[in-house]
């Protein structure tokens, strides 16, 4: 058996197509979607995220602004340009960069943005719908996650799925949106004594743990799916072994996710390949939470993510 690779740019294309035309019709009833987002002082990958969401959100016609801030300011004067954004009318969604200065409580800035700004569904209200079973704004890799594994066809309702990791962002919103749809869910972490005799029994996998090469083909029941959330760059080796150099002398790397592909694809029934597979889908996301945000803000109400089968 070879695994179905499911393609996420596909998936997200589909999706972003969906909210140009949504982006579209809003525009007649709403004032613009207009994101926001803060980065403080200079990093390179954060500044990479930035440009990427920039470009992603004009080409559905979504404003965006950068608010950079200086690497020397303190947590309340970052509290203070959240609040800021909270403030404007004009701002429908903000977006806080990570990684914050050292020093910084990452969930105690989180808190600071409204709930109904909240497009990268980090506040802990919003963490809080969704474990009441009333998702509005959902961590934006955790809903991408779901998305694609509904993509496939598999209905998560009566199967058994594993999510190893458990993190507030990514594992634990998993889970409970799973719950939500009916699936027996087993949460496997650092503590699990015995990860495969868990995987060997589910229909579905998801992993983020960011640890390459965690989950082989020998630990999975066969035709099951996995969704492979994690992104792990690894030395590329050539034949013998040995680390790659390039032209500067350095290491080459490539992009791996948290399970061994060479064994898992021979074992399961769909995987998602890293890159392409739950990346790209988060991206869109990030854009379905803009557009909810901005529904949220202006007509009151919002209806809580698709999560039929049918809508990807």
């Amino acid at each position: 058996m070879t695994a179905t690779l499911i393609d996420g740019r596909a998936l997200a294309a589909r999706i972003k197509e969906r909210l140009r035309r949504e982006v579209g019709d809003l525009a007649r009833v709403i004032p613009p979607i207009r994101l926001a987002s803060i980065e403080v002082g200079d990093n390179a990958a954060a500044a990479l995220f930035v440009r990427n969401q920039e470009r992603a959100a004009r080409e559905l016609g979504i404003e965006f602004e950068h608010v950079h801030l200086p690497a020397g300011i303190d947590e309340a004067e970052l509290i203070q340009a959240i609040k800021r954004g909270n403030d404007d009318p004009r701002v429908t969604g903000i977006l806080v960069q990570r990684p914050l200065p050292p020093g910084m409580n990452v969930r105690r800035v989180q808190a600071k943005v409204h709930p109904d700004k909240d497009v990268e569904g980090l506040n802990p209200a919003n963490m809080g719908f969704i474990v009441l079973g009333e998702p509005k704004l959902v961590p934006c890799t955790a809903l991408a996650s779901i998305k694609v594994l509904l993509s496939t066809g598999v209905d998560p309702r009566g199967k058994d799925i594993v999510v190893i990791g458990h993190s507030e962002i990514v594992g634990k919103p998993i889970a409970f949106l799973l719950i939500n749809l009916f699936a027996t869910v087993t949460v496997c972490h650092v503590a699990t004594q015995d990860l495969a005799h868990h995987t060997s029994k589910a229909d579905v996998v998801f992993v983020a743990v960011g640890k390459p090469g965690l989950v082989r083909g020998s630990m999975l029941r066969p035709g099951c799916t996995v969704i492979d959330i994690g992104i792990n760059q690894v030395p590329l080796l050539d034949a013998s072994g040995r680390v790659l150099k390039d032209e500067h002398g350095n290491d080459r790397t490539k992009v791996v996710g948290d399970v061994d592909f060479d064994s898992v694809v021979e074992v399961a029934g769909a995987l998602t390949p890293v890159p392409g597979g739950v990346g790209p889908v988060t991206v869109a996301t990030l854009l379905s939470n803009a557009v909810a945000a901005a529904r949220l803000q202006h007509r009151d109400q919002v209806a809580p993510p698709d999560l039929s089968l049918t809508a990807y």
